[in-house]
This record gives structure tokens, C-alpha cells and sequence, in this order.
């Protein structure tokens, strides 16, 4: 499986964020009855909200190994995952 860059990573995870957001208005929108609406705002919401916080840990991971290159500590290969996928940091 091909690894992702850092920055690549964090891109793919904004557009996606963006991209649930935007769905969850439109699906408000085009969808009539509430119910329906309510579920699919939480369930859009909450995917774009796992993939925001995905991208947090991606950033912590990569500041973490950041500072154990820096302090000479680790001076392999770095990858850190999101969502299960490695992720060359280094």
C-alpha cells in the first residue's frame, strides 16, 4: 500500500471535513422529512468530525516525531497512520 505525505494527508482530510459539511446542508435541503434530515445532518456531521479529529492526531504524531528526530532520538523511518493508512512523516 502506498504511504501518503504529511501534507497530502492533512489536504485529503480538510476536502473530505469540507466536503461532509457540505453534504449535510444540501441533504437538508433536498431531503423533506425531518427525521430523515436530522439523521443525516448527525451522521454527516460525525464522519466530517472523525476525520477533523483524524487529522489532529495526524498533526500530534508528527510534531512527536518531529521532536525525537530533532532530539536524535529516532533516526529511522517515521509514519504515523489515518485511519489505519501509514503515513510517511519523515
Amino acid at each position: 500500500m502506498t504511504a501518503l505525505s504529511l501534507q497530502s494527508a492533512k489536504t485529503v482530510a480538510i476536502v473530505i471535513a469540507v466536503a461532509f459539511l457540505a453534504f449535510a446542508v444540501i441533504s437538508a435541503w433536498v431531503i423533506k422529512n425531518i427525521t430523515m434530515k436530522i439523521i443525516s445532518i448527525v451522521l454527516l456531521v460525525g464522519l466530517g468530525l472523525g476525520v477533523w479529529t483524524q487529522r489532529t492526531n495526524l498533526q500530534d504524531c508528527a510534531d512527536n516525531a518531529k521532536t525525537k528526530v530533532e532530539n536524535g532520538i529516532d533516526k529511522g523511518s517515521i509514519t504515523c497512520e489515518f485511519f489505519g493508512t501509514e503515513v510517511s512523516v519523515f
